[in-house]
């Protein structure tokens, strides 16, 4: 059986877990984020925890049990404490401000590169260099993050570039001169 899989999810206090038919939805404080179950995955409901179960024993069943286990511990994690990336720009006049909902970059084009997130996706900006995305879908926080950073990816030569705090920055060697 799947390690992952057989792990009963808990389900903290002030968190509404509802079965409909085969998708579950799950209500706390941060919003409310829904899940339909794939095939031959079944999962049992109780006042503490969510238990997910299998009906099959062939190969794609048991990697689904482990994920559809995930997806869920991660929607209940997200309606309970949210997740959260943060992205920095290194370069020099390269900064990011919010105008109302959007999210304006000044990353060394000729004109400022504008975003505006998704519902559910909250941007902010901590001083000129340090973007926060945060909100209660990790697909959809982690998918923001990675369109931000893709408008200028961090460049191997000088290490410019929008690029997650922590990232380490694999540098190469310039050009070698002539001798």
């Amino acid at each position: 059986m799947s390690r992952i899989g057989r792990k009963p999810i808990p389900i903290p206090k002030g968190v509404s877990v509802t079965l409909n038919g085969r998708t579950v939805r799950v209500k706390g404080p941060k919003g409310e984020l829904s899940f339909d179950l794939l095939p031959n995955i079944d999962v049992e409901l109780t006042d503490e925890y969510i238990k997910v179960t299998r009906k099959g024993e062939d190969k794609k069943t048991k990697a689904f049990h482990g994920l559809v286990r995930a997806m869920l511990n991660n929607i209940v994690h997200g309606v309970t404490q949210g997740f959260e990336k943060e992205l920095e720009l290194v370069g020099v006049g390269y900064r990011a401000q919010m105008q109302g909902q959007k999210l304006v970059l000044n990353l060394g084009y000729s004109n400022p590169v504008e975003y505006t997130p998704p519902e559910g996706v909250a941007v902010t900006t901590d001083g000129p260099t340090k973007i926060k995305v945060s909100g209660a879908d990790k697909q959809a926080v982690g998918q923001v993050a990675a369109i931000i950073r893709s408008f200028r990816a961090p460049e191997p030569y000088k290490g410019k570039g929008i690029r997650y705090v922590g990232e380490v920055v694999k540098r190469k060697a310039g050009k070698a001169s002539a001798a």
